[in-house]
């Protein structure tokens, strides 16, 4: 039997159209609007893309779209300087630093002075002690988008078992601790882990963030599991996963596509961190 595809394409269209919606509502009371800025530093041609794509989705649901370039000669006080300057816009909700940023500029300083309640990306420290606390706060969207999908698709994950595969900051670890706040009990694989292949075999939830293509085979998967896949690379082929899509289908029950699975999720879920941050200034207020 096929597996059930994960469609993270339509899935985030529902949610932009939900939003777009509420963000009407809204509009219409006040005049108000959730603002979401993005700061590109240097001109990466993947980055100009998924800068372009995040404002174009935030202007389609009726948010306010900011951008800030800066050359790849900035240094991390002029960085730096943008990120305190959008902090104390109040027109700006949710702040998100287009990760990688060039060589020389201190990562860690950036990310960790984005203002807790404007981290839409969910990485700086505050956002992420509140996950590992369980407390209110936003989170990271790539991993939300992964949970969204399978709670859409009714994945069962109180009590099943599931394997992250990666420990990224970005990605993997912050995908353990939603699947363990789901109830679901957790192992992460990683580069350094031994017999990957038969952790992963017996795993009812399978969440591959290698990033390494076509790292998860078919014999590697348990008949009937949900398989994420996260990974995404470019080749002469065309846009492939971490999964071995063709083997896998043959054994999961659920499978999400690269591309149409989670990258559309991801976008769906920063521009829904925007309108909670936005709710978060409204209630404040």
């Amino acid at each position: 039997m096929a597996a059930i595809i994960l469609d993270g394409k339509e899935l985030a269209r529902r949610m932009r159209a939900e939003l777009q919606e509420q963000v009407a509502a809204h509009a219409s009371q006040d005049g108000k609007r959730p603002g979401l800025a993005v700061v590109l530093v240097g001109s990466d041609p993947a980055s100009e893309i998924y800068v372009r794509n995040k404002g174009k989705a935030a202007r389609a649901v009726g948010m306010e779209s900011v951008e800030r370039r800066l050359p790849e000669s900035s240094t991390t006080n002029e960085v730096l300087g943008v990120v305190d300057e959008l902090n104390r816009d109040p027109a700006v909700h949710g702040i998100l630093v287009q990760l990688p940023l060039p060589a020389g500029i201190d990562r860690e300083r950036v990310i960790q002075a984005i203002h807790p309640a404007k981290d839409v990306d969910g990485l700086s420290p505050l956002s992420q002690g509140a996950l590992v606390k369980g407390l209110p706060g936003l989170r990271p969207c790539t991993p939300s988008g992964v949970m969204d999908l399978l709670r859409h698709y009714q994945v069962p994950l109180q009590g099943q078992r599931a394997v992250v595969i990666g420990r990224s900051e970005l990605v993997g670890l912050p995908q353990a601790l939603l699947l363990i706040e789901a109830n679901a009990t957790v192992t992460v694989v990683h580069s350094k882990t031994r017999d990957a292949r038969e952790i992963v075999r017996q795993a009812d939830i399978v969440v591959a963030a290698a990033g390494h293509p076509r790292l998860v085979r078919g014999d590697w998967i348990k008949p009937g599991a949900a398989v994420v896949d996260v990974g995404i690379h470019r080749t002469d082929a065309g846009i492939i996963g971490d999964v071995a899509a063709d083997e896998v289908q043959d054994h999961a029950g659920y499978v999400s596509p690269v591309p149409g699975g989670v990258g559309p999720m991801t976008i769906a879920e920063l521009l829904k961190n925007t309108w909670t941050a936005f709710l978060g200034e409204a209630m404040r207020a």
